[in-house]
């Protein structure tokens, strides 16, 4: 038997026509300021700040990047960021794996219980001044502890993680290594957790970036400027830039106006040079992770 082709009508062809015109729309609006970043990053300043760079590169330097290589600052806040990242994500892996798993397990008496308090904590909080009432006499105040104990753990990356546990796991797999005697410590690190990879992959990158674009804990808990993460570096950056805007079209003229305007556009490459360097570890990490986020985050979110 033959197979006849069925033709597209004409409302099928306008759709796909729009479908394809509305993906390009959302792809220009997607890179354009990706690639807006990279181009102003190595353009010259005035060429930036004047507007006359519209999308590629104009007048290529690297004098941003060069000045962004030599300050210390960046660098220190480069690797307090990486610090802070490595010790937050294990943390919160630590708490987040055995507690879902715990909660995923039916023979475990009152999970459904402490599964119903812990969402409670996602609609109702101290709020910011009890927080750093607490932090303050926990004596954590520009402490690393500051930045990651108040958020070891995230109740939503439980629940994903604990429906990725009862929908993955075979439950005859658990009863098997018990009656074969393993323990339920045993159980969970040497079977459990090599089967949840995916899930595992999922959540470092979670906290991960979490850790990583963090800024807000930097602000309210450190005031010793040598732990400022990265990102607080960067903002820091960008208020010198406003203030330099602003003492330029003041009452200042002659020779410091001039220092003090130089000063402003070759800060404005800087901002840009240091988006690139503080967005490229997790650009470069992602697609490692990428098939083991998309599965994880398929298989976490089926049922809940």
């Amino acid at each position: 038997m033959n197979n006849r082709l069925v033709k597209d009508t004409k409302t099928d062809r306008l759709f796909m026509i729009f479908t394809y015109i509305f993906v390009i729309l959302s792809v220009l609006i997607v890179l354009y300021p990706l690639i807006y970043i990279v181009s102003a990053s190595i353009s010259d300043p005035q060429a930036v700040n004047s507007g006359k760079m519209y999308l590629f590169p104009k007048g290529v330097t690297l004098e941003g990047y060069k000045i962004i290589l030599e300050n210390n600052s960046i660098w220190r806040g480069y690797l307090n960021t990486i610090y802070y990242t490595v010790l937050g994500t294990s943390i919160n892996l630590l708490v987040t794996l055995p507690a879902a798993y715990a909660l995923s397990r039916a023979d475990f008496y009152g999970h459904k219980v402490f599964t119903s308090f812990m969402l409670v904590t996602m609609f109702v909080s101290g709020g910011l001044i009890p927080s750093y009432l607490l932090i303050k006499n926990l004596g954590m105040l520009n402490t690393v502890w500051a930045l990651v104990i108040p958020g070891a753990v995230s109740v939503y990356n439980i629940v994903v993680t604990r429906t990725f546990f009862q929908s993955t796991i075979p439950r005859e797999m658990e009863e098997a290594a018990i009656i074969d005697g393993c323990s339920d410590f045993k159980l969970f690190w040497t079977i459990i957790l090599p089967l949840s990879t995916p899930i595992i992959a999922v959540m470092a990158l979670f906290y991960g970036v979490g850790h990583w674009n963090g800024f807000f804990s930097s602000l309210i808990y450190l005031s010793d400027k040598t732990m400022y993460p990265l990102q607080m570096v960067l903002r820091e950056i960008l208020v010198l830039q406003d203030f330099s805007s602003n003492a330029t079209n003041g009452s200042m003229t002659g020779e410091m106006a001039e220092l003090m305007f130089s000063r402003q556009q070759l800060s404005a490459v800087i901002k840009y040079g240091v988006m690139i360097v503080s967005t490229l570890p997790i650009i470069i990490i992602y697609p490692f992770l990428q098939k083991y986020f998309v599965k994880g985050m398929m298989v976490g979110s089926v049922k809940g």
